[in-house]
């Protein structure tokens, strides 16, 4: 069948965000990410593959060339097969439970690391703000290796999610208490900062404990952690004094 000229428009251009909603689309490549998110509760809106033994029991196929996978594929490396998924509505609902809050994370690759790391810890929910980037970006799909079709991901006013929930808000800041000498609750909310910036000082308003993870390099001179080894270490810390 091939691709249609129309089909390589609409798949390029979900490469930026206003695009992905005015489509209500995002792109996913790779036959472990995308067989991830066909047994999810995502639903398929179609799929492109240069062999369609694996997708045969699936609708909604259409083989292509190598070539062609490769004009709209954004990796090096095409992985087989490309699919397109409808973004869900979601509704904002405040959980309990550990949840980890980001304020303005601009890097995808962050992102799709925490996301990651929410799954592996059993978080279930990530509040994001409305500066953080988009969580359908591409390179946050790929880089959350699937775990993105498990984790509920909402984006808000982060200011008013913390004024509404009752449940402890941590912060992670530089000066903050030593998280290795701190009883962590069950369930909480960690806000992590913006990789240049941190936490805005109007959510740090909002918070009830700050903790931090103490350097023990002899000089002590590195400046910060990147924020999803930050957050790994962390909600290890919050899982640990819980077991």
């Amino acid at each position: 069948m091939g691709l249609s000229k129309n089909q390589l428009k609409t798949i390029t251009s979900l490469n930026q965000k206003k695009y992905r909603t005015a489509h209500h689309l995002f792109v996913v490549e790779g036959t472990k990410i995308v067989a991830e998110f066909l047994n999810s509760t995502f639903e398929l809106e179609q799929l492109f593959c240069v062999d369609n033994t694996r997708y045969k029991n699936i609708g909604k196929v259409t083989e292509i060339s190598e070539n062609e996978l490769k004009k709209i594929s954004a990796l090096v490396t095409p992985n087989n097969v490309l699919a397109l998924f409808k973004i869900p509505s979601i509704a904002l609902s405040i959980k309990s439970g550990l949840i980890v809050a980001l304020d303005d994370i601009n890097d995808p690759g962050n992102l799709g690391a925490i996301i990651r790391l929410c799954d592996w810890f059993g978080v279930d929910q990530l509040v994001c703000s409305t500066n953080t980037v988009d969580c359908f970006n591409q390179k946050v799909v790929q880089s959350s290796m699937g775990s993105l079709a498990r984790i509920s991901i909402i984006y808000t006013d982060l200011e008013t999610y913390l004024q509404q929930s009752n449940l402890p808000k941590y912060a992670a800041i530089m000066d903050g208490k030593n998280v290795y000498k701190s009883k962590l609750p069950e369930k909480a909310v960690l806000v992590m900062g913006n990789e240049a910036n941190g936490i805005r000082d109007s959510i740090l308003k909002l918070i009830t404990n700050t903790i931090s993870i103490p350097r023990f390099g002899t000089l002590k001179q590195t400046e910060s952690l990147n924020v999803a080894t930050a957050t790994a270490i962390l909600l290890s810390e919050f899982k640990r004094s819980n077991e």
